[in-house]
């Protein structure tokens, strides 16, 4: 199939809509059930063959959740080869929380997600087992989303090959529905204002880049990459045709629209030189050492 098909989010933000909150309530668990890790690196997603996975969590049992999502179908199993599958078509958020619930005790995994809520929706204050609303589950759009996940997931990981600092994985966040790698240097962050999420997440100077949906506030499926904390005058640097700094939040994103990249003669490079643009543009303002982080093709060997 083609690299990086059309998913325009106006086509698809009702399914859309369902798909974040059926993946904040598997969140839930994987927050519960996986060992902690920092800066939260234990709580995203990772993409699978078929769908995105949790990775195995727990001991008693080790279980992972997984989203099929060629077969819209959500399986909770155990190492010992117990699974308990639900179907994922047509059902409203409370039946889907009902079923891991359900699954949960019909395997002995002690997590309680029963009155869980989503994280940073406008519905935060109502609990998934009493969301009937968000019903919607196109599985053409549900299959593509994942197909572009994979995508970009791939583009993400050469992206990552060419810093030898700490980096993250390349993960799917389901708080904020994106996927995002994020490079880090070794300079403390402090931040007593903050909450606790973002105080762990943000601990560190980081340089993110990843790629997102789109939501109603931005109604466009776009790469990004910000640096945080922003240094003075990242704005002002220059990014590649077709991508722009956009004021969000008091700070600023780097921006490449999906469309641009995707109809670029080359869409895989574009992608890569808009992240190698925008990651210089805050590496350089922030003082990294550039070229000692660097790594060309993943390779670090002196010798080489």
């Amino acid at each position: 199939m083609e690299l990086f098909p059309l998913i325009p989010y106006a086509g698809w933000s009702d399914t859309l809509a369902t798909v974040h909150r059926v993946a904040q309530v598997v969140g839930r668990v994987r927050l519960l059930a996986s060992p902690r890790r920092n800066h939260w690196w234990n709580v995203p997603f990772h993409v699978t063959g078929r769908g995105i996975t949790t990775r195995p969590m727990g001991l008693n049992p080790t279980f992972t959740i997984d989203l099929d999502l060629l077969d819209h179908r959500l399986d909770v199993s155990t190492i010992d080869g117990r699974r308990v599958s639900t179907s994922l078509l047509g059902r409203p958020v409370a039946q889907v929380h009902a079923a891991v619930v359900a699954s949960l005790s019909d395997l002995e995994i002690d997590v309680d997600i029963v009155d869980a809520r989503p994280f940073d929706l406008p519905d935060a204050d109502r609990r998934f087992a009493d969301d009937t609303e968000h019903a919607s589950w196109d599985p053409a759009a549900v299959t593509r989303y994942w197909q572009v996940l994979s995508q970009v997931n791939l583009v993400l990981e050469e992206f990552a090959g060419g810093f030898s600092g700490k980096t993250s994985p390349v993960h799917h966040f389901w708080h904020t529905f994106d996927i995002a790698l994020t490079r880090f240097s070794d300079r403390v962050v402090h931040q007593p204002e903050a909450d606790p999420v973002t105080r762990e997440a943000y601990s560190r100077e980081v340089i993110s880049s990843g790629f997102w949906f789109g939501d109603a506030s931005y109604p466009d499926p776009a790469f990004y990459s910000y640096t945080a904390p922003e240094p003075a005058g990242l704005e002002t640097e220059p990014l590649p045709e077709g991508a722009t700094w956009l004021a969000r939040g008091g700070s600023h994103l780097a921006v490449l629209p999906y469309e641009v990249a995707r109809t670029a003669a080359d869409p895989r490079a574009a992608v890569l030189a808009f992240y190698e643009a925008a990651y210089a543009a805050g590496a350089t303002r922030a003082g990294w050492d550039v070229a000692g982080l660097a790594c060309t093709n993943g390779i670090t060997d002196p010798a080489r």
